[in-house]
């Protein structure tokens, strides 16, 4: 072969072998171009790309040890996979060096037809006296925005212009200050000349920071001391720069501007684990960090008897860290038998593993103060641990606190086997009530309980007057009252007094892996409470408790309603609830009002009732918008699903020789007192084994409304019962009930909507509907023909008030064949 023909064969990509003429080989070429289109469909297709543009406070920052963010490193958490987000943003930089850089052209290089640019500059472009990055707002910044905006649609791409994020400046009388002049508006003419998107994140960060407030806005920026990380440096006035919190916070913003607009950007909003919710609008809580200092108890004097008193040296200890500025206040390994325990602020009180933290049963350790008991102002007795009015708190490790609550809690005699209760009176003492049917601690505590008196402070009381009572008036284990910004990980708290975990008018808490220990019969130990709180994240935590696992309070009638301090903005995710009174509980006390609950990926085993929601008349307030998601329930013994507005503050399960009366139904007038139950959205539930399924019980004057219950398997004694409710719509719901008699039960209540009832092959009785007050009951899709009766209506009830749309009977011929 001549070289010269093996130069042309190379030049049209033929095969050395050819022997064919040119014009065959064009032929050759259209055959190779087909095969080669006909398999581009395994090639995988080229995700769109969203290339980020601008300063320090978008860029990208190092994440070992180091709590600076922009937030463009946020932003991609919030959009699904189907984008690639490349965030070319750098610190410093302005219109001018961006270009000048070189940075503008490796974008260009990289940009394709159907990609986004969202570009967002302004701080550094006000530096008048940096010629390398200065950029007067109506000329070169102007002129830069306008080539950018030309320069990404050359491409066949997509320009968003975003206005400069606002820095953190209040006057002296707390009024903000603006400080970017004219570059914002620059930005926005440009948008509106050329037709851009525009996303205002001036104006709504500004709004943010005004939100939080003074000190509030704080939390947004890097106003952190030295010797918190170990690689920053520290600054105590940063109001540019973001933290976590501040960089997702402003990130969220950026997506609530695309989905208010509805930019094409907004089809990849990623969704939450709540159908009506996209990530980004999920609760941002503030993580609390502590300067890297560690006081050990033991160099103050402690001592790991398991019987030497602690208390002054472990408080000396908290004392002298928070003097120098904060820090770790460590309990070794070992046993330590203290009384109250005060924390302050700027203080990570750390129990190593196998610290035992034993709080004393002298109950003359823990002195009558003022606190507050189911929402209301009273005395109690010191709490074990004790945090007040403090900013960055924490209790960390893996050691427990005992709270010695067997010398504090009342106990009836029917929760215990008759050898149980003879041994718990030898050891502990204490005094019968007339009956002989409940032990008491003292006679300070019998008093208490015959005087029926909770410690109220009203009416001119004292915290004195109670003295004589002091021993009926059990403290919360852990009180954190008024505080801001706490963490609690790692940490066992165990045989509790009362409430276990009292968090009560603070915000931004994040519970992380606590365990909560406290014997099934344990009277009134909550394991947790959140209380008039905000902000709050609960985390892979396990709880084993004789009352309400995870409790959402927020103040009981009419001094909750004044204070009008709502539960709001709280996650519980992938906790485990053993024995509990309820695994996720709202009530009774939410007089002050409940919203913005996302509970998901929740296991309760045991709990009496699984989602508890309970209420009375007399407590007014408004509980809405709670979001459930993939909880699974194994013997419950009690209803699975429970919404009750005549709460009777008893066990949810009846003891032996308790009686309980139905409630007496009759309307009253509405007014303040009136509590509200609304906007309730729940999918993907299971349980195997419960009382009853559903139970929804409204009362006449003010109706349970809004329920969604989707994509729910459930077995149980007894099946679906809804009560004096508004618009509750059950979809895709398996309800396998021992009593088909009926399956449901539908009793003055309208707009009810079930869709896709499956249930137990030849019930009794599918549905039910008493009550002249019924109307607008829709069954549809379910298969009403394998009941044996479908409908009985009767106490005022007519069959006009049921719509049935059943399934659509499958067509022989059109069955799918199976595969042999």
């Amino acid at each position: 072969m001549s070289l010269q023909m093996t130069n042309r064969k190379k030049m049209f990509g033929l095969p050395l072998f050819w022997r064919g003429t040119e014009g065959e080989a064009g032929k050759y070429f259209i055959i190779l171009s087909l095969v080669i289109s006909g398999f581009s469909f395994l090639l995988p297709e080229r995700k769109v790309t969203v290339f980020l543009i601008g300063d320090s406070t978008m860029a990208n920052k190092p994440l070992d040890d180091n709590p600076e963010r922009g937030w463009g490193m946020y932003f991609p958490k919030y959009m699904t996979d189907e984008i690639e987000v490349q965030n070319h943003a750098v610190n410093g930089r302005s219109t001018k060096s961006f270009i000048n850089e070189h940075r503008w052209d490796t974008v260009m290089s990289r940009l394709k037809a159907g990609d986004y640019v969202l570009i967002q500059f302004g701080h550094n472009d006000q530096k008048a006296e940096d010629s390398n990055r200065s950029a007067p707002a109506h000329t070169l910044y102007k002129e830069n925005l306008v080539r950018f905006v030309n320069d990404v649609r050359s491409k066949g791409a997509n320009p968003v212009l975003i206005t400069p994020v606002m820095r953190r400046k209040f006057d002296e009388t707390g009024k903000f200050v603006d400080q970017h002049g004219d570059y914002p508006g620059v930005v926005k003419e440009v948008a509106a000349a050329m037709n851009v998107p525009l996303i205002d994140l001036h104006r709504s960060s500004e709004a943010l920071i005004v939100k939080e407030g003074v000190q509030g806005s704080r939390r947004l920026f890097l106003n952190i001391p030295a010797n918190h990380f170990k690689n920053y440096k520290g600054k105590e006035e940063d109001n540019t720069h973001f933290s976590e919190y501040g960089a997702a916070s402003m990130a969220s913003l950026v997506c609530q501007d695309i989905k208010d607009q509805n930019l094409a950007l907004a089809k990849y909003l990623k969704p939450s684990d709540f159908k009506e919710k996209f990530a980004f609008e999920l609760p941002k809580i503030y993580a609390p960090h502590f300067k890297r200092d560690t006081f050990n108890i033991m160099n103050y004097g402690a001592v790991a008897d398991g019987m030497t008193l602690n208390s002054a040296a472990i408080n000396k200890t908290i004392d002298e860290c928070a003097k120098k500025g904060g820090g770790t206040v460590l309990i070794p390994r070992g046993s330590f038998v203290t009384g109250p325990i005060l924390m302050k602020s700027n203080i990570n009180l750390h129990l190593d593993k196998g610290a035992l933290v034993i709080f004393s049963s002298d109950f003359n350790q823990y002195p009558l103060v003022v606190s507050t008991f189911e929402g209301v102002e009273a005395a109690r007795c010191q709490s074990p641990v004790t945090a007040e009015n403090l900013e960055n708190i924490a209790i960390t490790g893996e050691g427990i606190m005992n709270g010695n609550g067997f010398y504090w809690r009342p106990l009836p005699r029917a929760k215990m086997t008759e050898s149980e209760w003879k041994s718990h009176i030898k050891k502990y003492g204490g005094v019968l009530t007339e009956d002989q049917k409940t032990w008491y601690s003292s006679a300070k505590a019998l008093k208490g309980f015959t005087d029926k008196t909770i410690g109220k402070l009203a009416g001119g009381k004292k915290v004195s007057d109670f003295e004589d009572v002091k021993d009926y008036l059990r403290p919360n284990m852990i009180r954190i009252f008024n505080c801001k910004n706490v963490w609690i990980q790692d940490v066992t708290f165990e045989n509790s007094p009362a409430w276990t975990t009292h968090i009560n008018f603070s915000e931004h808490i994040t519970i992380k892996n606590l365990t909560v220990k406290n014997p099934w019969y344990g009277t009134n130990t909550d394991a947790l409470d959140l209380d008039c709180s905000k902000n709050v994240l609960v985390e892979d935590c396990h709880f084993d408790t004789g009352d309400d696992g995870i409790c959402i309070k927020s103040g009981r009638d009419e001094e909750g309603r004044r204070r009008g301090v709502p539960t709001k903005d709280v996650i519980v995710n992938n906790c485990v609830v053993y024995h509990a009174h309820g695994g996720f509980v709202v009530g009774s006390e939410m007089s002050g009002g409940v919203n913005n609950m996302f509970v998901s990926n929740c296991t309760f085993i045991g709990t009496d009732i699984g989602l508890r929601f309970k209420t009375t008349r007399g407590r007014g307030g408004m509980v809405e918008n709670i979001y459930v998601n993939n909880v699974n329930m194994k013997d419950i013994p009690a209803e699975a699903i429970l919404f009750d507005m005549y709460y009777m503050a008893k066990d949810p399960v009846v003891l032996s020789g308790d009686k309980r009366e139905p409630p007496k139904v009759e309307a009253k007038p509405v007014d303040e007192t009136t509590p509200q139950f609304r906007n309730f959205y729940f999918r993907n539930i299971t349980c195997n084994g419960a009382a009853k399924g559903i139970f929804v019980r409204g009362i006449p004057e003010m109706h349970i409304k809004n329920i969604w219950i989707e994509n729910a398997v459930l077995q149980a004694d007894e099946g679906i019962d809804i009560q004096e409710a508004t618009n509750i719509n059950l979809k895709n719901i398996t309800m396998i009930s021992k009593n088909t008699k009926p399956v449901t039960y539908v009793l003055n209540s309208d707009s009810i909507t079930i869709d896709n009832l499956k249930f137990k092959d030849s019930a009794d009785v599918l549905l039910q509907v008493q009550g002249e007050r019924t109307k607008e009951v829709k069954l549809l899709n379910s298969n009403a023909a394998a009941a044996k009766q479908k409908l009985v209506a009767d106490f005022g009830a007519n069959e006009a008030m049921v719509n049935w749309t059943l399934p659509l009977p499958v067509d022989p011929k059109k069955k799918t064949k199976k595969a042999k």
